[in-house]
């Protein structure tokens, strides 16, 4: 990070300083205005920052209008931040004093040699480890928002009592606060869940939370996206696999996963043994691999998984398509020698590169290091980290370290997706993993006879093809690609006289593979143009009796709305063109 930076939202570190701030900032003012309120915590978020508080009464909007008001006022004075320490007796009684019930069961809770530190800024003193900007006067008010207000369960038990959580977001800038609210408004009309029911692609139900049904468009995305997959792997030198959804309890004992997921995991009993449902598809790649011998001349050995796996989320965390409790991962295991390790490492990206450019979608990478709880040793670590980082700087990408934040197994590479309006979402991992291969006891024949540990690398491209489908869904605004929608043609005769002709130009674009449907209803044309723009469909194929006279269709298409005269065969090459080469 650059000196001229440092002190940017491009920083991280001071952006969620600078939100930390805000939230004491609101804490003042609740406490200002309100002064019956008890404080709780109030720490910066991903987009802002959220406080929780314990009030006699309900936030309403009417509040949070006084309390954005009172902000301005305070960030107008202001009022330096000083941080002070109290030993822990004094630092109890000191919120005792303020009636601060909640903040005196935190400090009870601090380890016996903890600093308990405190920010004072006017009257307002928290307790907090900080840290936090030198004055309120660095918080610009107008770039303020209070967004809105949610139940929130004290230390997240749902034991304990129920408090209020007023979220908010900060900007230095009021026009980047306007661009991020913009954002979120056009969000709002992207969300998948809104755009999947109304597209007929999937639902969800009482009788299955967690567990999204596809309908037959969603079926037709779902397989299109699939046979893409495939056909990508394939030009990249994958073999497919596919292992079972149910296996064994000593399986998931030796992978690791009976100790340290079993929370996750869905168990059953068959025979008097336990088994379980899988969370993921790599310990059965473990078995594929250790099914026969291998020899150097075969690594590097990709195998790639279409695997549907379960993980048990909590209820509330559950989240359309983004967050489901069954998905399909577009799982790969590669096998290979420590030599290979880099060269394999760019194979990948470049396979992401293509995935990701034929979906508009732009990334940054992340690599995540050795974390503090880790197996193995130094410096294989080492080794692995410094291949990582050559690997992508060789191939002209630039990335950014997430310190301490690798996988317990090995460091890995996270892709970080930008959509059309400039959200992200992670997707992409590429894993390096030299824990299993040891677990498990694999093993290849070298070139000198003897036998040799391979190393490993797990990577998704999509991450699950669900919650891609969700993304893609929201950055297409449910306007998919030619080659991607599941009804790429809608045919609307005129009258019923137009209708035999109608069918011969369905039938010649249905026997050249396009998805084609046709509205023979007794509606105006307009209402059926109408109809099928508010269905996303790509092309709008118009039959009237000056176009049967003519020889022609009239297309519409959804991108510009405007209509061209064309034969059907020339629309045919068009069409032919723009699925092959899955123009945007």
């Amino acid at each position: 990070m650059s000196e001229e930076n440092k002190y940017t939202f491009e920083n991280k570190e001071y952006r969620d300083t600078y939100r930390h701030t805000v939230s004491h900032i609101l804490a003042q003012a609740v406490k200002r205005l309100y002064p019956e309120v008890k404080l709780a915590i109030g720490p910066s978020i991903d987009n802002g920052f959220y406080y929780d508080f314990d009030a006699p009464f309900s936030f309403t909007q009417e509040h949070l209008d006084a309390l954005e008001a009172e902000m301005r006022k305070i960030c107008k004075e202001k009022e330096k931040l000083e941080r002070f320490e109290l030993p822990r007796a004094e630092a109890i009684k000191f919120m005792e004093e303020r009636e601060e019930p909640y903040k005196v069961e935190l400090i009870n809770d601090l380890p016996e040699d903890a600093t308990i530190s405190f920010y004072k800024q006017g009257e307002f003193t928290d307790l907090c480890a900080g840290p936090h900007l030198d004055s309120t006067g660095r918080v610009k008010g107008n770039g303020i928002k209070l967004m809105n207000v949610t139940g929130a369960y004290w230390r997240g038990d749902s034991s304990k009592k129920m408090l209020q959580r007023i979220y908010g977001t900060a900007f230095p800038k009021k026009d980047e606060l306007d661009q991020y609210l913009n954002m979120l408004e056009e969000a709002k009309k992207r969300d998948h869940r809104k755009l999947g029911k109304e597209l007929g692609l999937f639902m969800l139900t009482e009788e299955g939370p967690g567990f999204p049904f596809f309908l037959p468009n969603g079926m037709t995305l779902k397989n299109t996206l699939i046979d893409y997959w495939r056909e990508v792997h394939k030009r990249y030198g994958y073999v497919e696999v596919s292992t079972p959804m149910i296996l064994n309890r000593k399986l998931w004992e030796r992978s690791g996963h009976w100790d340290h997921y079993k929370q996750n995991m869905y168990t059953t009993v068959i025979d008097d043994e336990d088994y379980a449902i899988k969370p993921m598809n790599c310990p059965g790649g473990m078995l594929v691999y250790k099914a026969q011998p291998h020899s150097y001349k075969e690594l590097p050995l990709r195998v790639g998984e279409l695997g549907l796996v379960h993980r048990h989320e909590l209820s509330g965390a559950l989240h359309g398509l983004f967050r489901v409790r069954c998905f399909t991962q577009d799982d790969a295991h590669i096998f290979m020698t420590w030599d290979q390790m880099k060269d394999e490492i760019k194979n990948v990206v470049r396979l992401f590169d293509e995935v990701y450019s034929t979906f508009g979608l732009t990334y940054q990478i992340e690599l995540s290091t050795m974390p503090e709880d880790h197996m193995g040793d130094l410096k294989d670590w080492q080794f692995a980290e410094k291949t990582l980082a050559e690997a992508i700087t060789e191939i002209g990408k630039d990335y950014v370290v997430n310190e301490g934040d690798g996988a317990f197994y090995g460091p890995k590479l996270d892709f970080h997706l930008a959509d059309s309006i400039g959200r992200t979402w992670q997707c992409g991992t590429i894993q390096l993993d030299m824990q299993l291969p040891e677990r498990f006891e694999l093993e290849y024949t070298g070139a000198d006879g003897e036998k040799h540990r391979p190393v490993m690398i797990h990577r998704v491209v999509l991450g699950s093809i669900e919650r891609f489908i969700g993304v893609i869904t929201e950055h297409f605004a449910g306007a998919f690609p030619t080659w991607l929608a599941p009804e790429q043609v809608r045919i609307m005769p005129m009258t019923d006289r137009n209708i035999p002709c109608a069918k011969e130009v369905m039938q010649q674009l249905t026997d050249k593979g396009f998805r084609v449907t046709m509205d023979e209803r007794n509606e105006k044309i307009g209402y059926k143009i109408r109809e099928a723009q508010v269905h996303k469909v790509p092309y709008m194929i118009v039959i009237g009796d000056k176009d049967e006279e003519k020889g022609v269709i009239s297309v519409r298409t959804r991108k510009t709305g405007e209509t061209t005269a064309m034969e059907t065969g020339e629309f045919i090459e068009k069409l032919a063109y723009e699925v092959e080469n899955k123009l945007k």
